[in-house]
């Protein structure tokens, strides 16, 4: 009897401590841009306009696409806040063109209660005129926040990066540069910033791939003091960084065109690089199986692929097309532009713009499923309760479909509200965050 006991009293101290840390999503995507958390089952369907399945939905102002991120009961959310009603142009369409909106802008962080939505705080953090443009469908405030539930950290393109504690009080900010990372084809056409910061080990790691003096940082979190600075010879990117441990030691993995690769967290030296992919990187690298992957589709290539954690010095192929002792697996021409995709068990999803949704054997690469989603465009990124998957349109239609090897839709629901921002979850709620709300999902 003592043995019985014994156990279901273990039992629920794992699943206690699985709770505590599952209702953190303390960066993009949550831990390690992974996209899931598995602590409760999620809802599959609701109704906005009846209120079923709504738990609460709060007016957020200024327009922005970064994503909210939680720790405990708090969500935090940043935005910037211009004069009038700032245009959003959805879609697929080719227009490199900026949007003209260069008036005084405010960029705020905001702390929403998890269960009523009421806003907690809202912090001015910054006020002035953008020092660069963004495009139509892009925001002044891109970049997700990240937190260790002490600090908050954002940046807000180039106006800087800020340091927040957790009562919303302005610790410090650094001053990045101008961080245009608009077309590199085309200079004048800029687009904004939207490289997200993320913490570790107390640390701030900033990716800031731009169209002049591109960097790796590495930042103390509580003071702001640089660490070190790693110079970068790449294409502007949008894409974020991610940390992981191999053998030890903790990497820094980015996503480029002509310089995809790790870095050493502590020395900032770098550890592998890989040459070639599409030419406007936007999305995360994400980890599972012993493998890194990476994926960007703009230009001639669009690849997914897979790089074992161990892979060290260059690892370019000859042929984007083919595998050697680093690269374990590639599809040249499936890759994603705007979505970073998602490990479900032995499963890796991706989504592309126009709403693809393909499904690989995350180990081997093979290819179960590649199912067309109808939508009018899909940047934000998918996520997961380790069930299902949550594929978000620009117009605001979520697709919820099982996370398996062939393709099952379980249901369609809408928002009534453009959504570009990733959505968070956090103990079976869903969070969704819109051009003007901040939706709670979930029973």
């Amino acid at each position: 009897m003592k043995s019985k006991y014994f156990i279901v009293f273990a039992a629920v101290a794992i699943l206690a401590n699985s709770f505590a840390e599952e209702t953190h999503w303390s960066q993009f995507r949550g831990h390690r841009a992974s996209g899931l958390d598995t602590t409760k089952p999620t809802v599959v369907s609701w109704n906005i306009e009846t209120g079923e399945n709504v738990l609460w939905k709060t007016a957020i102002p200024g327009l922005a696409h970064s994503a909210p991120i939680i720790w405990g009961d708090r969500i935090f959310i940043t935005t910037a806040i211009g004069p009038g009603s700032a245009d959003l142009k959805v879609g697929l369409y080719g227009d490199i063109g900026a949007a003209d909106d260069q008036g005084r802008h405010e960029w705020r962080l905001l702390a929403i209660d998890r269960k009523s939505g009421s806003i907690l705080f809202n912090t001015l953090a910054h006020e002035g005129v953008p020092r660069s443009l963004r495009h139509t469908k892009a925001t002044h405030c891109n970049s997700t926040p990240a937190t260790d539930g002490k600090y908050i950290v954002a940046i807000f393109g180039s106006e800087g990066l800020f340091c927040f504690d957790e009562k919303g009080s302005l610790i410090w900010q650094k001053d990045l540069g101008e961080m245009d990372a608009g077309y590199f084809k085309v200079p004048t056409a800029q687009w904004g910033f939207a490289s997200s910061p993320i913490i570790h080990e107390d640390k701030v790691v900033v990716q800031c791939d731009v169209q002049k003096d591109s960097f790796l940082a590495v930042f103390d979190l509580a003071t702001g003091e640089e660490i070190w600075r790693t110079s970068r010879s790449d294409v502007p990117t949008w894409s974020t960084p991610a940390v992981v441990e191999v053998s030890g030691r903790a990497q820094i993995l980015v996503n480029g065109w002509h310089h995809t690769g790790a870095y050493d967290f502590a020395t900032g030296e770098e550890v592998w690089k890989l040459d070639g992919g599409g030419d406007i990187p936007v999305p995360t690298p994400i980890i599972g199986h012993g493998l890194a992957y990476f994926t960007s589709a703009h230009g001639i290539y669009r690849p997914m692929r897979a790089v074992r954690l161990e892979a060290k010095g260059d690892i370019t192929p000859p042929d984007i097309r083919e595998t050697n002792e680093s690269i374990a697996w590639v599809h040249f021409r499936k890759g994603n532009y705007m979505q970073t995709p998602i490990v479900v068990g032995d499963n890796l999803f991706g989504c592309d713009d126009r709403g693809t949704l393909t499904c690989f054997d995350a180990k081997t690469g093979e290819i179960h499923f590649s199912e067309r989603l109808p939508g009018g465009g899909f940047t934000a990124s998918l996520v997961s309760d380790g069930r299902k998957l949550y594929v978000t349109s620009e117009p605001g239609r979520i697709w919820v479909v099982e996370a398996g090897t062939e393709f099952k839709e379980l249901a369609t629901n809408e928002l009534g509200e453009n959504c570009l921002a990733t959505p968070a979850i956090a103990n079976g709620t869903l969070y969704f965050r819109t051009q003007h709300s901040l939706f709670a999902i979930g029973e």
